[in-house]
């Protein structure tokens, strides 16, 4: 089995050696090995632990429901149908996160076609009073009132 310095860590995760002595801190880790001086050894087990950590804080989970988690893992089978549900919740959460990102991008590209327009024409009036079928068909249904 493979084993893995807080550094190397750190360079293959791109996580800090902060923030892994702080995950490590928080009980994160709870099978890690020490050598016998006490410094921490990685193996292929913490690191896909913290890919787990990591997607669920960019949903939106806090550590304390991350670690939460992470205990009923510990917990075995008796905690699956929590995990479980937790994933749903999660994959709900960041669905929603994503049409809001998709609004958001609809908007700016109707945007950037605006503002390439107005330029390209040296007016604002140009794009501004266009009528709605002049409009290229890939630009017309992301436009928004917005300004």
């Amino acid at each position: 089995m493979m084993s893995y310095s807080i550094g190397e860590v750190a360079n293959i995760t791109g996580i800090t050696i902060s923030t892994l002595r702080y995950y490590d801190r928080e009980g994160m880790f709870p099978n890690m090995e020490r050598s016998n001086g006490g410094i921490r050894m990685f193996s292929d087990t913490e690191i896909e632990t913290l890919q787990i950590i990591e997607c669920l804080k960019t949903s939106g989970l806090s550590i304390k429901d991350i670690k939460q988690f992470l205990n009923w893992c510990q917990e075995g089978d008796d905690s699956l149908q929590k995990r479980r549900d937790m994933f749903y919740e999660r994959l709900e959460v960041v669905e929603k996160q994503m049409e809001e990102l998709q609004k958001t991008m609809n908007t700016i590209k109707f945007k950037c076609w605006y503002y390439d327009t107005a330029l390209a024409a040296g007016t604002e009036e140009t794009p501004k009073n266009m009528p709605v079928e002049e409009i290229p068909e890939e630009i017309r249904k992301y436009r928004y009132k917005c300004d």
